[in-house]
């Protein structure tokens, strides 16, 4: 079956438009979108250790250090100390973020909406399933050194 060569070109403009439509709706609660995706992980994993959160969200924990402090300051999120070791913090969301996050849920859902406008129900779910494979291949795929998946021309 041959593949379309365009293919990862549109699923890149389609998942920078759904996060550009994303972020025109939510603009006005002043967050970024790494502040936000912040919450969107603390909301399913609160008491997750801080290094763990930056290896989910694929930054470096320095660069999460300083969004959390902020967020911290801002009064969205708690660190409170390991008691199973003292040098690792765990990370809380304040009651001051769950309204956020009620918009953040609204504002996906939205975005989701306009996005598939003209889908049926029974087409989105076999695009979520294919998505999904897609993404465990290349999850295996990644999993191994890449001269066992790519043969040189030369």
């Amino acid at each position: 079956m041959p593949s379309s060569p365009n293919i990862s070109f549109v699923l890149h403009d389609v998942a920078r438009l759904l996060r550009k439509r994303f972020e025109q709706r939510s603009r006005a609660s002043g967050l970024t979108r790494a502040q936000w995706q912040v919450l969107a992980y603390l909301s399913l994993h609160e008491g997750i250790h801080q290094n763990k959160l930056a290896d989910l969200i694929e930054i470096t924990p320095i660069t999460l250090a300083r969004l959390l402090d902020k967020m911290e300051a801002s009064g969205f999120i708690e660190r409170r100390p390991d008691p199973a070791d003292r040098r690792a913090w765990l990370l809380y969301l304040k009651p001051q973020a769950h309204p956020l996050i009620e918009i953040m849920r609204g504002n996906g859902r939205k975005t989701r909406d306009e996005a598939f406008v003209g889908l049926s129900a029974d087409a989105q779910l076999h695009l979520l399933q294919t998505l999904s494979l897609i993404k465990s291949n290349l999850l295996a795929a990644c999993a191994k050194p890449a001269a066992d998946r790519e043969k040189t021309h030369g």
